[in-house]
């Protein structure tokens, strides 16, 4: 099974830029649908983006509707690594950032395993 360690998190401003890492221990990361969720305050967890494992014609991504054209999902199977650019960042973005890995990706993913979380705080 695979272990989840978020990073990168931080206080920003409006309209900054931030990347979030995601490194996985085991040896099958490269097999796992992965997405980043976020939990705001006072709010439920959310979906934020997923991304298949690789197929032959590379990898596919998906993305919740408030970060279309501002994130992008990415993952690096050499380093194990799932990466979240966000741009553009807004106060709504504020919220605990999570990844999870899982069987299949998709806007309705359910990750199997999740990592502790990284906090994203965005100031106006």
């Amino acid at each position: 099974q695979v272990q989840l360690v978020e990073s990168g998190g931080g206080l920003v401003q409006a309209g900054d830029s931030l990347r979030l890492s995601c490194t996985a221990s085991g040896h099958t990361f490269s097999n796992y649908a992965m997405g980043w969720f976020r939990q705001g305050p006072g709010k439920e967890r959310e979906f934020v983006a997923a991304i298949t494992a690789m197929t032959w014609s590379g990898a596919y991504t998906y993305y919740a509707g408030s970060v279309k054209g501002r994130f992008t999902i990415s993952r690096d199977n050499a380093k194990k690594t799932l990466y979240l650019q966000m741009n553009s960042l807004k106060p709504e973005d504020t919220a605990v950032y999570y990844c999870g890995a899982g069987s299949a990706a998709s806007e309705n993913m359910r990750p199997q395993t999740w990592g502790q979380g990284t906090q994203v705080t965005v100031s106006s």
